[in-house]
């Protein structure tokens, strides 16, 4: 296969990158960009772990292209944060200890915010439901549904 130039918007940055026709969004992410929060879990869009927003969009990056992201904007958890500063959800999660073993959590931070991007006052069941594509083997998810909905509530108060 010949190597493939993409243009695209990752984290607020016009990025750059050549990668094969076949070769996963995820893995440019992680082999080619460094950026190595999205984790690859089942590679079948399961899991969660590998989620990003695309063009706002929550999506499994194991099941996108990287060639599919020409002119896309992308966003992944390493933009969530404002610098040194962590975005609420981020903050809530360390509170609530609301993470054991860290694979899912980038995933479900990004499908977090996603969600309170669209719907800023959720209940626990909207909650429930915007995080049922990401899987957590360690944790019972009442500590992460409690941490989002803090979050919200945060962040409609800001």
């Amino acid at each position: 296969m010949s190597a493939i130039h993409v243009t695209t918007k990752i984290n607020g940055d016009v990025v750059d990158y050549v990668c094969e026709a076949d070769e996963t969004l995820l893995d440019v992410l992680r082999n080619r960009l460094g950026l190595t929060g999205a984790k690859e879990g089942c590679s079948t869009g399961d899991c969660g772990a590998c989620s990003v927003t695309i063009d706002g969009r929550l999506t499994c990056s194991c099941l996108v292209l990287g060639v599919e992201a020409e002119g896309c904007e992308i966003d992944t958890i390493e933009g969530m944060a404002d610098g040194e500063a962590l975005h609420p959800l981020q903050r809530k999660f360390l509170e609530h200890a609301a993470l054991q073993c860290g694979i899912c959590t980038p995933g479900i931070l990004v499908a977090a915010k996603a969600l309170l991007d669209t719907n800023p006052e959720p209940t626990e069941t909207e909650v429930r439901f915007g995080l049922a594509g990401n899987l957590c083997r360690c944790t019972g998810y009442d500590k992460i549904v409690r941490a989002v909905m803090d979050a919200a509530q945060e962040m409609r108060r800001a």
